[in-house]
């Protein structure tokens, strides 16, 4: 089943980027070094295989970000691979968070959440820092 068109989000996408890119300047200097062939990119809402890889429900689950690559701490010294990316969904934020406080809020959360697992760990740890 087709889902039904999205309203006009309230924040230009413009705009979304760069709070995406203000909460990626708020990562510790002693973390973002590390940050190193990894992509971070927005778009506009994951498609329903991706949901469904995950185990959610198109119909009533909401993803607002992806990490895609191999975490860090599970490469050995002879990893080479495209880069990895981060992507953060412009369409489920912009309509779960409908001012700029909260969506500033949740992009920084949904950012730090992406990059904690590009340094390996997984949703049960970043639950209990709070992410």
């Amino acid at each position: 089943m087709a889902r039904p068109p999205h309203p006009e989000p309230w924040v230009p996408r413009s705009r979304f980027q760069e709070i995406v890119a203000e909460a990626l300047d708020t990562i510790p200097p002693e973390l973002a070094r590390h940050l190193e062939n990894v992509a971070v990119v927005v778009e506009e809402e994951p498609d329903e295989e991706t949901l469904l890889d995950l185990g959610l429900d198109p119909e009533l689950d909401s993803l607002y970000g992806l990490y895609e690559g191999t975490p860090i701490n599970e490469r050995d010294s002879l990893h080479a691979a495209l880069p990895d990316r981060i992507v953060i969904y412009y369409l489920p934020l912009s309509e779960d968070f409908t001012d700029e406080y909260h969506l500033r809020r949740e992009i920084r959360r949904t950012v730090v959440h992406e990059v904690g697992h590009f340094f390996g760990f997984d949703d049960a740890r970043l639950g209990e820092m709070g992410y």
